[in-house]
């Protein structure tokens, strides 16, 4: 499976812009809600590192919630029915939301989310991406906070996936496309 990735030294993003870009996130949340307190909400499981980071670098009481959806399944093209795995708690309920995504292409799922998270009557909801591919925008979506805009090929790293592999990779790259026979 090695060869469906490219190597470190091709990476798309690095772990340096990674990093930097992340605590640049951080300082700009922690400034544009200072003095409330915010709920994050992860996106599982994609945005899990993501999350983590971003959370250290906010410097403002935290709330984390979770939500899990799936709409890959093992492939590098998006399924048009996007259903949950796990869909969250009520105590997000006249809160300020920011939902953590990992990449927002399609705008499917996202719009998925908000339509479930407005249901639980929320103070405001508000939308961080690490990546914004709006190449492939099917579903228009506004975005608060964007990490860096990708171009339109499969990205693995950092959290994102090809098959539930590579997650754990430092950077991101772009996978092989001729590796899904899908």
């Amino acid at each position: 499976m090695e060869k469906l990735i490219t190597s470190p030294n091709k990476a798309l993003i690095t772990e340096t812009q990674l990093r930097t870009r992340i605590r640049e996130l951080g300082k700009q949340i922690s400034k544009d809600y200072a003095d409330q307190e915010l709920v994050l909400v992860c996106v599982l499981r994609g945005a899990t590192l993501f999350f983590a980071d971003l959370a250290r670098e906010i410097s403002l009481p935290l709330r984390f919630e979770f939500l899990q959806t799936s709409s890959y399944n093992d492939s590098t093209r998006p399924s048009k029915k996007i259903e949950f795995i796990r869909t969250g708690s009520n105590y997000i309920e006249h809160r300020d939301v920011l939902i953590i995504e990992d990449i927002i292409d399609t705008g499917r799922t996202l719009s998925f989310l908000l339509e479930h998270l407005n249901t639980l009557n929320p103070k405001s909801i508000k939308i961080c991406t690490l990546l914004n591919k709006p190449s492939r925008r099917e579903v228009p979506v506004s975005i608060d906070y964007t990490g860096f805009e990708v171009p339109n090929v499969f990205l693995v790293g950092y959290g994102l996936d090809y098959a539930q592999m590579y997650r754990n990779l430092p950077y991101i790259t772009v996978i092989d496309p001729s590796c899904d026979a899908t």
